[in-house]
Order: C-alpha cells, then structure tokens, then sequence
C-alpha cells in the first residue's frame, strides 16, 4: 500500500514551560522539563520523516508561527476535544474523512520508538483491523486502525494503569481484530527518564 494511503497522526503539546511534562517538572523544574519534551518531540519528528506515510501534526492550543513540525514533510491542525479520548477520535475522523485508510496515531512521550516499529504498525493494518503498541505504565503509545471505533475514545478514563487492557477487551467486545506491538517506555516521570536511553545521552 502506498503512503497516499497511510497516516501517520502525531499528538504535540505546545512547547510551552509548565505547561508541558508536568510530572517530571516536580523534580527537574520546568524549564528542563520542557527540554526533555523538545528532546521527545524532535526524536518524534526524525523518526517520522522516516515512514512511508503522510504525517499530520495536531496541536494542542495553538498552530505556531515556528516550530520543527512546520516543514513539507507535515500538515498541521488543532487538537479539539475536551479529554484525550476525544482529541484522538477527532484526529482520526479528521484522516478518515480525508481519504486515508490506515492510520496510526502517536504522541510525542516515546523516546524508545523508532522507524521500524512504526513501519511494523502500518503493516500489521494490512492484516489485521487495528495495531497497539502497549506502554509500561499500562497506556499505550500507539494506536492504529482501518475504521473509526468511537467506543475506544469516548467515555473513558485515560492515565491510569488499566488503559491498555481496557482497550484490548473493547477490541475483543467489538470482534475486532488486532496486534500487539513490542512494549515500550513513555517518559512522563522523572523515575521514567533515569531508565531512558535520553538519561544515559546526558554529560
């Protein structure tokens, strides 16, 4: 399948101190939290420059005037939505109803993420309805499907250890048909940051 076919949705926060990497700034302070994040957010967007695919970036405030993600190789858009679950359904419907057929959605928390596993996800879509790339801490980095399935969005609570399986289950309740990805790291914590390959860059 061609990447005319294929959409890699990508979930930013704006860069913004203190309002980003709220957890790990009660240990690092804000604005080396938000040094971390434009870490995460570059590797983000080296990795996704990589994939066959078109990319669509979603803010979650505003649409800067700068920023890395503002090249060719990405659209832009806002986030829109009052939780997590509804600013990722709104993004998917957004690539559905421009004409793509798999779509794979992630955040910019994955330092442990790379090319391949992203190619892997957008192959799993050609067997199976929908792919999920388990997190540590019991969400989910990435997820990806052939339809929109607004029972795995709306009416959930999100940032809790019970996100992935949850999900898994509505799959299962839905008789839709699924992968698993390699479990990854997000880095929300500064416990998570010590165990990241980003920690051992450090001088």
């Amino acid at each position: 399948m061609n990447s005319n076919n294929r959409l890699l949705i990508i979930l930013t926060k704006n860069p913004e101190s203190g309002l980003v990497k709220t957890r790990l700034a009660k240990t690092i302070g804000e604005n080396q939290a938000l040094e971390v994040y434009e870490t995460l957010r570059h590797h983000t967007a080296r990795i996704a420059e990589k994939v066959d695919a078109e990319r669509m970036v979603f803010y979650s405030r505003f649409i800067p005037s700068s920023d890395l993600f503002l090249t060719d190789l990405f659209s832009v858009r806002l986030q829109d939505g009052n939780d997590l679950g509804e600013r990722m359904l709104h993004a998917i419907n957004t690539g559905f109803q421009c004409g793509f057929h798999h779509i794979i959605l992630i955040g910019t928390d994955c330092y442990e993420l790379n090319p391949a596993i992203l190619d892997h996800a957008f192959s799993a879509l050609e067997r199976s309805d929908a792919v999920i790339g388990p997190a540590t801490d019991g969400g989910f980095y990435l997820i990806g499907m052939k339809k929109v399935i607004p029972e795995l969005f709306l009416d959930r609570k999100w940032s809790t250890p019970d996100v992935f399986i949850e999900t898994t289950t509505i799959f299962r309740q839905l008789g839709i048909t699924y992968e698993l990805l390699a479990t990854l790291s997000d880095i929300d914590t500064f416990d998570d940051l010590k165990k990241s390959p980003l920690w051992m860059r450090k001088p």
